[in-house]
Formats: C-alpha cells, sequence, structure tokens
C-alpha cells in the first residue's frame, strides 16, 4: 500500500486526521463509531470535554492489518 498521506507513527491523532478525504481510512465517521462501538476498531482517549483523540500506533495495526469497513 502507497502511504500519500503523511500519518505519524506515533502520538495522538484526530478524527479528522484518520478518515479519508484528508486520513488514510476509507470509512466514514458513522461507519467509524460504529466500529468503535463494537470493537473492530480502538477505542479514543478523551484529553478533554471535546477532545477526542486515537493512539497513532493503534491506527497504523488497522492500516498495516488491511481494515474492512
Amino acid at each position: 500500500m502507497t502511504n500519500q498521506f503523511e500519518f505519524p507513527r506515533t502520538g495522538f491523532v484526530r478524527l479528522s486526521s484518520i478518515l479519508s478525504p484528508k486520513g488514510p481510512l476509507p470509512v466514514s465517521k458513522s461507519t467509524w463509531w460504529l466500529g468503535v462501538k463494537q470493537g473492530r476498531y480502538p477505542q479514543p482517549m478523551k484529553l478533554g470535554p471535546r477532545v477526542t483523540v486515537w493512539r497513532a500506533e493503534d491506527i497504523w495495526f488497522l492500516i498495516e492489518s488491511g481494515i474492512k469497513g
């Protein structure tokens, strides 16, 4: 898979950086949240009342294992 996105290997990322068109994962926001609820996608972390992030390492695991939407 060619990585045309500059996605960090470590740290925290927001949802807008994860999902297309800015991010590497081609799933919709509603599909993403359903997958989080069902355990297919990683659980988020809350940094504040309006700031939700995911570990970049967890997202890379999805990318490298060939995610299914």
